[in-house]
């Protein structure tokens, strides 16, 4: 076996097991996730993800193992905007805290499988095209200019609203209610779906609208498929347990957007200007490049929120 099929083989063992562990010992159903289980789930992914990043330095090398860890990170701090819109949606469909658990894990497993579609269809343009590239990074480039720049009016778009709501309303029977957890229900003789089912579909359909950032930007990072089916994995399981752990926090974080928006026009920019950086930077300086800087805008941007919100309790007071 080459080391690039014996790291697949270690990642998907790995994803079984941490699966049946998270399932079986972890979560149970219709139980309210505590905070103390939120983040000792969170920080079981976290230091998973971290020891599949030894493993592929040990057996793929460091390059690979920057990458891998660069891409992570740049998944993890997306999904906190992922966080943000799920609890809109949930909110919005008044969803039972003691059905949060199954319905993001069937949610977030559906948005695994339409992101393995998506990122397989990525790279083959990708191989094919060369200079699609260029139209990532512009991309990129627009998205986190415009991010910057966004002000927030404190009014945030109803669900209800979605395009995909009304596309499911119209091509799927509704009933409602949750059905009492289930997600078809019979009613006069007919199949009919509950809400709980058009959740499960919106996460899944909104975490895909969110890979349509996530995954140019990490293919700015990396080329190889491995390291962005890897890490993209790795980032999207473990935000069930970070959504438990940062939902009465993740507002709290006013400078974020800023931090990551800074990433994206980086990230854009170093696709848009590949070839001349290829002249002046080996490939493994750019890795570590990349990984400094998203360590330095998220990091800053979270303790900078922080620092902000501290200084203003006086002033509240």
């Amino acid at each position: 076996m080459t080391h690039e099929q014996i790291t697949y083989l270690v990642f998907g063992v790995v994803i079984v097991f941490a699966l049946i562990f998270d399932l079986g010992l972890l979560s149970k159903r219709n139980k309210v996730v505590t905070i103390r289980q939120a983040l000792l789930q969170t920080v079981f992914w976290v230091i998973l993800s971290l020891c599949f990043f030894v493993f592929v330095w040990w057996e793929d090398g460091k390059t690979f193992a920057f990458e891998y860890i660069s891409a992570y990170l740049m998944e993890w701090s997306l999904s906190i905007d992922n966080i943000f819109v799920f609890i809109l949606i949930f909110s919005a469909f008044d969803v039972k805290q003691k059905h949060y658990g199954r319905v993001l894990l069937i949610g977030i497993l559906m948005a695994i499988v339409l992101r393995i579609i998506f990122i397989t269809l990525g790279v083959a343009l990708v191989q094919r095209f060369n200079w699609v590239l260029y139209i990532f990074g512009a991309f990129l480039l627009y998205t986190g200019i415009k991010m910057f720049a966004s002000k927030e009016d404190g009014k945030e778009k109803d669900p209800h609203d979605y395009a995909i709501y009304k596309w499911i309303k119209k091509v799927i029977p509704l009933v409602p209610h949750d059905g009492n957890g289930k997600f078809a229900v019979h009613e006069n003789g007919k199949k009919r779906y509950t809400l709980l089912f058009v959740v499960v579909l919106m996460l899944a359909g909104i975490d895909l609208v969110f890979a349509l950032d996530s995954i140019p930007a990490v293919m700015g990072i990396s080329r190889h498929p491995m390291i962005i089916y890897t890490s993209n994995i790795f980032a999207v399981l473990g935000l069930r347990s970070l959504f438990f752990l940062l939902r009465g926090a993740v507002n709290k974080f006013d400078y974020l957007q800023q931090g990551i928006a800074i990433v994206l026009v980086f990230i854009g920019a170093k696709m848009l200007g590949e070839h001349w950086l290829n002249q002046w930077l080996p490939k493994e300086q750019q890795v570590v490049l990349s990984l400094g800087v998203i360590v330095l805008c998220i990091t800053g941007s979270i303790l900078f929120s922080i620092y902000k919100k501290k200084k203003e309790i006086p002033d509240n007071g």
